[in-house]
């Protein structure tokens, strides 16, 4: 497995990182043991990044890789936890939680439900639009210096505001969502990553299951989730499965999925890009882990940009209520 430094002179990680969200009932029903076994299987394969949330499945995610590093392996994994997303008793999101005070406590959670004396790096989940990100990034700060925590990231941040955490503390990571279908951020936030010396850790590279040889399965698949996406609407997914299809042709002809050739594409942004495979059983994370072998000529990049075009996608990646909230969608 390739390695990428997480960000300047930051720790070298593994080139694509284990996003382990789906395996606490995000896109439907998961099964612990498998979840467990794809963990460990990452592990073998030379993935050294898990990336979870306290929030996901309400500890529940956090307690799966627990199970997962027993045994002495908790040396082999990078774990990147974010926080500050708050739900209510049945699952739903009622807001963000930055505070300082906050931030400390779900860290103390964090350690506990994890098993472990620290994180390798924390993050708050959104840009609480309440607390300074000055505030927010103090406070991981404060933990750097007491031990708890090695490395800080901030996750769908605007420019402006990365500057702003950047001027507290080093930033390893910016976490943010990132495709062929997503490619905003490659006007004014990769820049500003580069120029800071701050990776890119890109989720959602599949679109949900969009961009991938399901797509249409995923339309229809059981999943609060995506019933929630526009791209998956009616009146927007026609247009994107005929993007998705002629990305299925190209794959087709490198021999591999849809899937892998998405995670390549993704990789070939840069060496500081590290895509997360949201995979939950082993069959998955085989299937992706195709991209890490995979070298995309300069033929196959302009086929792909032919087939997807920047700006081609129909519908937003979340409902206006959301997007509104999102501090990387504005200046």
């Amino acid at each position: 497995m390739q390695k990428i430094a997480l960000g300047r002179n930051g720790p070298a990680v593994s080139a694509f990182g284990l996003g382990c969200m789906g395996m606490s009932g995000i896109y439907g029903p998961a099964d612990d043991a498998e979840s467990v076994a794809t963990i460990q299987a990452a592990l073998d394969a030379g993935i050294t990044v898990l990336d979870t949330g306290d929030f996901y499945g309400m500890g529940h995610n956090e307690m799966l890789i627990r199970e997962a590093l027993k045994g002495g392996k908790r040396d082999r994994a990078f774990i990147m936890v974010k926080c500050g997303s708050l739900r209510s008793p049945d699952g739903k999101i009622i807001g963000d939680d930055a505070r300082p005070q906050a931030i400390k406590n779900f860290l103390s959670y964090s350690l506990r439900r994890l098993g472990t004396d620290y994180i390798d790096l924390y993050q708050p989940s959104r840009v609480d639009p309440h607390v300074p990100i000055e505030d927010s990034v103090g406070a991981i700060a404060d933990m750097v210096k007491a031990g708890y925590v090695r490395h800080i990231g901030v996750s769908e941040a605007s420019a402006k505001t990365i500057r702003r955490a950047a001027a507290v503390h080093p930033i390893a990571a910016l976490q943010i969502e990132y495709s062929l279908f997503t490619r905003g951020i490659e006007r004014e936030i990769v820049p500003t990553l580069r120029e800071l010396g701050i990776a890119l850790v890109a989720y959602g590279v599949l679109s949900s299951g969009l961009i991938s040889d399901r797509a249409e399965a995923a339309r229809t698949a059981p999943s609060e989730l995506r019933t929630r996406r526009p791209r998956f609407f009616a009146e927007n997914f026609a247009k994107n499965f005929a993007l998705v299809e002629a990305l299925q042709k190209i794959a087709r002809d490198r021999g591999v999925s849809t899937q892998a050739l998405a995670f390549a594409w993704v990789k070939s942004r840069g060496d500081d890009v590290m895509p997360l495979i949201g995979a939950r059983r082993r069959d998955q994370l085989a299937e992706a882990l195709r991209a890490a072998d995979l070298k995309l000529s300069a033929d196959d990049l302009a086929r792909i940009e032919q087939a997807a075009p920047a700006d081609a996608v129909a519908g937003a990646r979340y409902m206006p209520a959301v997007m509104a909230h999102m501090d990387s969608e504005h200046a």
